[in-house]
């Protein structure tokens, strides 16, 4: 398995009046996101701070695989997030679990 770093922007539905956790459909992104992180898929992960962006850093094989699973969350779906880049990552400080 390799390291990636993958960035997610917010798409056309976004709403930005509301708050991350008033998105459409709040609770099954969550559970989703958090069961790819059970999975080991996701290793950490979050909203960049001032921007319209998440970053991920996700263990696969490829980034085909990467678009295959995150497709599979609700906000793909609802045009909430869509991925923006992929960039394979090598960690040289610190470690990962």
């Amino acid at each position: 398995m390799n390291l990636f770093i993958v960035i997610r922007a917010r798409g056309d539905a976004w709403q930005p009046a509301l708050p991350l956790e008033g998105q459409a459909d709040w609770n099954g992104h969550a559970s989703f996101m958090n069961a790819l992180e059970k999975d080991g898929f996701i290793i950490l992960g979050g909203p960049l701070d001032g921007t319209p962006e998440v970053l991920l850093v996700v263990r696969a094989s490829t980034p085909d695989e990467i678009v295959a699973r995150l497709q599979d969350d609700p906000w793909t779906g609802l045009d909430l997030l869509r991925i923006t880049r992929i960039t394979p990552w090598t960690l040289r400080l610190g470690s990962l679990p």
